[in-house]
């Protein structure tokens, strides 16, 4: 059996090369205000490493000199990186038509400072990604924590309230 290598050497696509990197992903701290059992890095509330503004400053260089339009914040829960507003800012005046933002969504009411985190969504044209393990309170409490399920909802609720989700919001 012909390996992976040999194989796309006998077609002619060897090296394999990116035709061009279209999504610039990026990861910006392990701190988050949940304690999920299948957290693929391990992120929580007592995890406080998260990129710092210079680093920051770097990724939106990068995306600025290689003209990405979409960019996807992920971490943790990045919203809790405190460069975090500044960076989503940052990329819509430099241009990225779309900013993702994978959230755990309780973060809205985590604190009151995350609270305005819907408008703040909304004014920056956000693309907001997020996900609940099971349709019921308590499967998705099991893996996720206490009060996630009907916390998440209520965020649903909230970002229904300020457009998003309803017919010609994008």
């Amino acid at each position: 059996l012909p390996t992976f290598a040999d194989k796309l050497r006998e077609l002619g696509r060897w090296p394999l090369r990116p035709g061009s990197i279209r999504i610039f992903q990026v990861n910006v701290g392990y701190q988050c205000n949940q304690t999920c059992r299948h957290c693929h890095v391990d992120a929580g509330p007592d995890r406080k490493e998260v990129m710092d503004r210079e680093t920051l400053e770097q990724c939106l260089e990068a995306v600025r000199e290689s003209g990405i339009l979409t960019v996807d914040i992920t971490g943790g829960a990045p919203e809790m990186n405190p460069h975090f507003r500044w960076f989503v800012g940052a990329l819509k005046e430099a241009g990225v038509r779309e900013v993702i933002v994978r959230s755990n969504l309780t973060i809205f009411s985590a604190n009151p400072k995350y609270h305005d985190l819907p408008e703040f969504f909304r004014e920056h044209g956000v693309r907001v990604v997020s996900s609940l393990p099971f349709y019921t309170a308590d499967r998705t409490d099991r893996q996720r924590g206490e009060g996630v399920f009907e916390r998440s909802i209520a965020a649903l609720q909230r970002l229904n309230q300020v457009g998003y989700g309803v017919p010609d919001s994008g």
